[in-house]
């Protein structure tokens, strides 16, 4: 949406209001919606450094960089907050909020609930109060029940960490919640004027009907090499007492679209961290598995996708991809039936540059967060290298395997 600030802002010059990401399942930096095709993240150098001396090779693995924003801290005259990313091109529209806009009315009809800066209500209290609230009472939610706009009419269906099924949301609570976070440290911590810098970064599911997302921590260790003593030590412990040490990788969060009951199932980080070998295994199950049956013809594109990248990764020398996320995606909306004597996906020829087969079954692997990743020729960089990242190899074999045992029926 492009806004124009009004007087009270004290600033004329064209901006793009933000929105939360609706499709974020995990990590705790906040990324925000800029455009359908666009998300954009608050800047870290190290990060950015990564995307603009990317490998040829790992660029049809990893979002395409579309470079920087300035955004800044808004309120208006309401007192709601909002962040707003300059400069784009002039507008004459008012400053005003999008009725078509199903993340702002989320958000503010939350900020109506909590308080102007969330300060009323703990983070594991807030997305619950606008849930309290009668259908009738929250626009937010009739917003998402006309749906006209949403990549996801759906419903999604939360679980705790033992399981049990606690409620129903209009949306994947955990982009909202760290957003929340975001906006309550910036409003304590810097003025309202204040300049930050985001990256602008394509987004990976604007093309799918229902994104299905599986998020991945991957590697044995997940701490940078300037970490604190303290911030080594916590990380090693969850990398210890989770699958990251015995498998190279963890879930971190994921959304499946469940055709029967018409949501998404949502699970979080602290759902992966407390699984066991088999938790994982059957969580990648439940995570192909639409609400009726198991999504069989993902598993070959995806497994395609993985042995390629597998191969990319081991032909880096010096990349060490600490505490970075591998994203699955596909469509919760499955590809209308074949037609009688076409290939069975299966059966259908490859696709060139490991997308799915026959074009019948899309899926999407990418590479997400690099803030701590280290490599030969970063600047000021100390410690470096030699030969591909172990801990990422490792946790992208396992990760075949697995899967390889699901397609196989074991």
């Amino acid at each position: 949406m492009v806004v124009q600030n009004s007087a009270d802002a004290g600033d004329m010059r064209a901006g793009v209001q933000l929105e939360p990401f609706l499709h974020q399942v995990g990590g705790h930096m906040s990324v925000m919606k800029y455009d359908e095709h666009t998300v954009c993240k608050p800047l870290v150098s190290r990060e950015q450094r990564f995307y603009e001396s990317l490998p040829l090779a790992m660029k049809r693995f990893t979002p395409q960089y579309k470079g920087t924003v300035t955004v800044h801290l808004w309120k208006d005259s309401t007192g709601h907050l909002s962040l707003v990313a300059n400069p784009v091109k002039e507008s004459q529209e008012p400053f005003k909020v999008s009725t078509e806009s199903a993340a702002v009315a989320i958000w503010q009809t939350l900020q109506q609930t909590t308080g102007s800066n969330g300060s009323d209500c703990t983070l594991a209290q807030w997305p619950h109060a606008q849930l309290a609230r009668s259908p009738k009472e929250s626009p937010a939610k009739a917003l998402l029940r006309s749906e006209p706009h949403l990549n996801t009419p759906a419903f999604s269906l939360v679980e705790d960490t033992n399981g049990n099924q606690v409620e129903r949301k209009s949306f994947n609570p955990w982009g909202l919640q760290c957003h929340q976070a975001h906006l309550t440290r910036l409003c304590s911590e810097y003025p309202e004027n204040k300049r930050h810098r985001f990256l602008l970064l394509e987004n990976v599911v604007s093309q799918y009907t229902h994104p299905c997302v599986l998020d991945l921590k991957m590697g044995t260790r997940q701490h940078g090499d300037d970490a604190s003593e303290e911030k080594k030590a916590r990380h090693m412990r969850k990398c210890a007492q989770s699958t990251s040490a015995c498998l190279g990788v963890r879930i971190c969060g994921m959304q499946v679209y469940q055709t029967d009951k018409k949501y998404f199932l949502c699970k979080d980080k602290y759902y992966g961290r407390k699984l066991s070998v088999e938790g994982f295994r059957q969580a990648l199950y439940q995570f192909l598995h639409n609400g009726s049956h198991l999504r069989r013809e993902l598993l070959e594109p995806i497994l395609h996708q993985l042995r390629a990248l597998l191969s990319i990764i081991r032909s880096q020398s010096s990349y060490c991809f600490y505490s970075s996320s591998l994203l699955v995606i596909y469509d919760g909306q499955e590809p209308p039936e074949r037609a009688p004597g076409s290939p069975h996906p299966h059966e259908a020829p490859q696709a060139a540059h490991g997308s799915s087969p026959g074009g019948l079954t899309k899926v999407d692997i990418r590479m997400i967060d690099f803030a701590h990743t280290t490599y030969k020729g970063y600047w000021n960089e100390h410690t470096t290298y030699d030969g591909p990242d172990p801990g990422y190899i490792f946790g992208l074999e396992n990760l075949i395997r697995i899967l390889q045992d699901i397609q196989e029926g074991e």
